[in-house]
Formats: structure tokens, C-alpha cells, sequence
């Protein structure tokens, strides 16, 4: 009679022993889980229709084929692209949601007071994807300056200020503005959109004087006489707009700031991941195919080092904290 109750408790040890073994196991197995075994964030922290969501969308679609997994991209604007970097900085790092970052993030760690993340030890820089140059444009049927001087006369003879539209507090071309009215001594009023879309759209309707928006969200009015190029806020022309001069070309010394895009991580994403996303997507970005339907809406591919990226952010911080303290820009 005592055998029984001795076997039921040696049957109750043995699994309670085979429970407990398999919720060791349970993590390590999962730990080594093939990645991607399920669909890729990329954030975008802009509307729908501008230059990062563009750049976004044709790295996704070729990275889902690459990966076997979708790259789903989601639009999260707000606060000069800064409300989807702390959604990014914040998530869990394993490889499965991603930032679609810009020069913009370089830019806000000088311009915020206070941000609940920092942008070089909260992520981790994969590859830049492409630089892309802005462009200073006004509507071509309301404002009559056809040069970058007679638009400075227009700023300065005019009863009340020009108002240029950018993607937000504390973006590039917010930075841009600044820069160009202290250059000039033009008075100008800063609007700021969420993103390219809307801007545009306000562009085009009149809501706006002008912008130093990127070339990509403008390019096709440009090209349709809407809207009208004064000059790129690079060093060098556009290829694709080579008729359009440079600011320096038009007599303001110094300018040469672009816009670039890139993909970053959550800082602590395992190593073999952030590589594997590096190999494929600079495989992506340097061939053939995605180089030419990036230069078809103004922007350069680059594909560098996650190391060159991590630099790049390093120096353009650096730069532009400069350049902030210079032109008094801030924001609560």
C-alpha cells in the first residue's frame, strides 16, 4: 500500500523535473529563433508622400524580398521627427522595428531642450541610404521673384513677411531658413508642417511663400511649372535639376546642407542581426536598379559602413549644434 502513493510522487518529481527543464530550454530555443521568423517595422517619422517615406518604401520592398519577411512601413509625424525616434528608442531590440533617420535627428538633439532619447547612444546606425539636396522654390504663379536676389529684394521691400514651410521644428530646413534671413537680412516667418505632404500641398495652394524643402516631394512641380527653382542649398547642382545654381553660386557664401536618410536600430540589437541587415541593404542600395530610381527623384545612393553612418552622426551633431547656437533656434 506504501509503494502507490511513493510511485505518483516520483511520477510528480519527474515532471515537475521535465516542467522545469523545459522553461530553461524555452528561452535559449527561442534565443535561437532564425531571424526574420515574422514582418519588419520601419518606422517613418513623417507623413505619408515625403522624401523618407519615398526612400522607405523602395528599401522595403526590396529588403522584404531579400529577408523572405514583409518590411511593413509605418508612418508615426510629430514634433520635428522626434515622436517616432523615441517610439524606435524605445522598442524591444531584436531586429524587428526599425527608423527610417534623417540629418533632421542630427539636428533636433541641439534644438530640443528635452528629449526622451539620445540619438547616438539610443541606436544603433546600420547604413545611410542616400543623401538628397533641398531646394529653395516659390509658387511660380503668385510670387514673381525668378532669382535668388529678387527674392531677397521681394523679402525686404514686402509689407509683411515671407512665410517658408518646413517639415517641422528643428528639421533641416528649418535650419536652412534661419540661416538664409540672417544671411540676407530677408524677413521671413517659419511655418512648420509635419512633413513634406502637407507642406506642399499648402506650397502649391498659396498658404506658403516658399520652402527649402528636398528635391524629391517638388521635383515633378518643378517640372510642371507649379512651382519654381532658385537655387539647391548644396555645393554642387542637382543632375537633376543642373539649370538650378547653388546658393553659393548665387552670392550667399558658405551653404552646403543637404538632407540624408538612413536606418538605425535600437541600441543592444544583437550583433549577427544589425550585420545581416547591413549586408542586405547596402547590397540593396549600391546595385544598379536601386541607384537609378534614386537618381530619378534627386537623391545620391550610398550604402556606407555602419561605422561611417555612426560618424556622420558623430560630425553633422557636432556641426549643427553649432550652427543652432549661431542662428538662437530653439524649442520647448
Amino acid at each position: 500500500m506504501l509503494k502507490q502513493p511513493f510511485a505518483i510522487g516520483r511520477r510528480t518529481l519527474a515532471g515537475t523535473a521535465l516542467a522545469a527543464l523545459g522553461l530553461c530550454i524555452a528561452p535559449w530555443a527561442a534565443a535561437q529563433e532564425p531571424w526574420p521568423a515574422k514582418p519588419i517595422s520601419l518606422i517613418v517619422p513623417f507623413p505619408s508622400g515625403g522624401t523618407t517615406d519615398v526612400l522607405a518604401r523602395a528599401l522595403a520592398d526590396a529588403l522584404s524580398k531579400a529577408l523572405g519577411q514583409p518590411v511593413i512601413v509605418e508612418s508615426k509625424p510629430g514634433a520635428g521627427a522626434t515622436l517616432g525616434a523615441d517610439y524606435v528608442a524605445k522598442a524591444r531590440p531584436d531586429g524587428y522595428t526599425l527608423l527610417m533617420g534623417a540629418v533632421h535627428h542630427t539636428i533636433a538633439t541641439s534644438v530640443y531642450k528635452k528629449l526622451p532619447y539620445d540619438f547616438q547612444k539610443d541606436f544603433a546606425p546600420i547604413t545611410t541610404v542616400a543623401m538628397v539636396p533641398n531646394v529653395l522654390v516659390v509658387n511660380a504663379s503668385l510670387t514673381p521673384a525668378k532669382s535668388v536676389a529678387e527674392l531677397v529684394a521681394l523679402a525686404r521691400s514686402s509689407a509683411k513677411e515671407l512665410a517658408y514651410g518646413s517639415n517641422g521644428n528643428g528639421t533641416a530646413q528649418h535650419l536652412i531658413g534661419t540661416q538664409f534671413q540672417a544671411s540676407t537680412g530677408a524677413r521671413l516667418l517659419h511655418v512648420p508642417y509635419k512633413g513634406s505632404g502637407p507642406l506642399t500641398t499648402d506650397l502649391l495652394g498659396g498658404q506658403v511663400d516658399m520652402s527649402f524643402d528636398t528635391i524629391t516631394p517638388v521635383l515633378q512641380h518643378i517640372k510642371g511649372g507649379k512651382l519654381r527653382a532658385l537655387a539647391v542649398t548644396t555645393a554642387k547642382r542637382s543632375a537633376v535639376l543642373p539649370e538650378v545654381p547653388t546658393l553659393e553660386e548665387a552670392g550667399l557664401k558658405g551653404f552646403d546642407i543637404g538632407t540624408w536618410f538612413g536606418v538605425l536600430a535600437p541600441a543592444g540589437t544583437p550583433k549577427d542581426i544589425a550585420a545581416k541587415l547591413h549586408t542586405e541593404m547596402a547590397r540593396i542600395i549600391r546595385s544598379p536598379e536601386f541607384a537609378e530610381r534614386m537618381r530619378a527623384i534627386g537623391a545620391d545612393p550610398i550604402g556606407d559602413s555602419s561605422a561611417e553612418m555612426a560618424a556622420r552622426i558623430r560630425e553633422e551633431t557636432a556641426k549643427f549644434a553649432r550652427l543652432v547656437k549661431e542662428g538662437k533656434v530653439a524649442v520647448e
